[in-house]
């Protein structure tokens, strides 16, 4: 029997998925202290595209947010995540760039990485963000990003986990099942199949919970020798996003094995949540019924939330799983690439153009043919010939495949985007428009409790409603009113 090490990703994962990243720093600065003593390995913490998100949707500086929480978990090791040749959702990004935007996250507390390539072919980018974040002493986890399809098979994770794990700068493997389509079959022949090819390195898993499998593949995996999972805490577990903490605990001690976490303290972190939920209109995470399709089209969860409002938008909300089974179409078609950014939302986006028009690739986005042109490297399967003349037939293919990603260094990015930035500031222009960037700056310091009342202060208020016959308490400030109600 082991001991089962858990990573939280409530933080970053579990809202990437439900909240769709807008998670600010205020609305967990609260509990964050208690998620620091739960007795977590690591906390997975930000990401890119949060980043970008907190700036563009919430006019939130995440540089001053990360350091608040950071500060507020001094017990706690920290993860970024990112693509090894992207910090902005589809674009490819300078390698200058990847590596200042490593240095940066070091030094403001993260001391742990994942890195991925959903097409696994850029071996060589992966080992150079590992080498630069060994500069910090960082402990580096290279992500396997499972997909299934005729070409992802054992062999081809097994080829790809020694070619990863031949860096002595790479600590870990993890098996990175974002669609929530592994199952425990396929487990139980897949962790043998990349153990044999670690080079002895510790594996760690994460699956969504889309079809409600997630418990399963973790017990499974355990089973295999896998010691290290990741949870969520409700409510921002389950549905797209991952297994409760809760009863993955549960599971771990029924089959006999321990973990070393204080359970006690999810329940407040999970009332807190709640709480945030509420004021800002936030889904709770529930189980999936389980659905088949999804083993088809594959798209992480959280997209489902995105059709629905494009569809909408075209008047055609009753079209979903029209979308969904041609989602399935384009994937295959394309070359089977894994569904995690940025080919979910190319391969969906794709689909929805489809359905809409009624005239299959009629509408082509440029990262479709940057895709084509082999700008994020080669495809894991040819892309069909008769699509891939569809692509490179489009008005602006000729243009796009004739130009290589830029790569410019960072004295060429700071002579384009300005002299005198800081290296954050000058990470944050190249993810957004410089409006954003002053939209941000002008809404002023990150707020630090987004309910606009203490965790003590409302404990003292739900104490002090007990005692009275009221059935609520309304608090109210300049920014905001809260109305605390109570249950019987």
């Amino acid at each position: 029997m082991a001991e089962i090490e858990f990573i939280d990703t409530t933080l970053r994962d579990g809202h990437q998925s439900l909240w769709g990243m807008r998670l600010q720093a205020g609305m967990a600065l609260p509990v964050a202290p208690l998620i620091d003593k739960v007795g977590y390995e690591v906390v997975d913490l930000t990401g890119s595209s949060m980043m970008e998100v907190l700036i563009r949707y919430c006019h939130e500086d995440p540089w001053e947010g990360l350091d608040l929480l950071v500060d507020a978990m001094p017990n706690s090791r920290f993860r970024a995540g990112m693509r090894c040749n992207g910090i902005v959702t589809f674009s490819v990004t300078p390698d200058a760039l990847m590596n200042l935007w490593i240095r940066r996250l070091c030094e403001h507390g993260i001391d742990t990485f994942w890195i991925y390539d959903v097409l696994h072919c850029n071996i060589d980018k992966t080992h150079r963000l590992a080498k630069v974040a060994k500069e910090y002493d960082a402990m580096i986890v290279v992500a396997l990003m499972f997909a299934s399809s005729p070409v992802h098979s054992d062999a081809f994770y097994a080829k790809k986990a020694e070619l990863y794990a031949a860096s002595p700068d790479v600590d870990r493997l993890i098996l990175y099942d974002a669609s929530g389509v592994l199952t425990p079959e396929r487990t139980r022949t897949l962790i043998p199949a990349i153990q044999a090819k670690a080079n002895g390195k510790p594996i760690e898993i994460i699956s969504h919970n889309v079809v409600g499998m997630a418990p399963a593949n973790y017990l499974e995996a355990i089973e295999q020798g896998v010691g290290i999972i990741h949870t969520c805490n409700p409510p921002l577990a389950n549905g797209p996003s991952l297994a409760s903490v809760g009863i993955m605990a549960r599971n771990v001690e029924i089959a006999g094995h321990s973990h070393r976490l204080d359970l006690s303290l999810c329940r407040p972190i999970q009332e807190h949540f709640e709480k945030v939920a509420k004021v800002a209109g936030f889904p709770l995470g529930v189980p999936n019924e389980y659905d088949l399709l999804c083993y088809e089209h594959q798209i992480p969860g959280g997209m489902t939330g995105t059709f629905k409002n494009q569809l909408a938008q075209h008047g055609m909300p009753e079209r979903l799983d029209e979308v969904l089974h041609e989602t399935a179409v384009v994937r295959r078609e394309l070359g089977y690439p894994g569904m995690a950014t940025p080919f979910s939302q190319l391969v969906g986006t794709l689909a929805v153009l489809n359905v809409v028009t009624g005239d299959r690739y009629s509408v082509i986005p440029d990262e479709v043919i940057q895709y084509a042109a082999g700008y994020y490297g080669e495809p894991v399967a040819p892309i069909e010939p008769d699509i891939l003349d569809k692509i490179m037939s489009a008005p602006r293919a000729k243009e796009i495949a004739s130009h290589e990603p830029p790569q410019p260094s960072l004295e060429d990015l700071r002579r384009e985007l300005g002299r005198h930035l800081s290296d954050d500031e000058l990470i944050l222009r190249a993810l957004v428009p410089q409006s954003h960037i002053e939209e941000m700056h002008a809404a002023g310091p990150v707020r630090r409790d987004y309910l606009g009342l203490s965790s003590p202060e409302i404990t003292q208020v739900e104490e002090l409603m007990r005692s009275m016959t009221n059935s609520y308490v309304q608090f109210a400030n300049e920014k905001m009113s809260v109305t605390l109600r109570r249950h019987s």
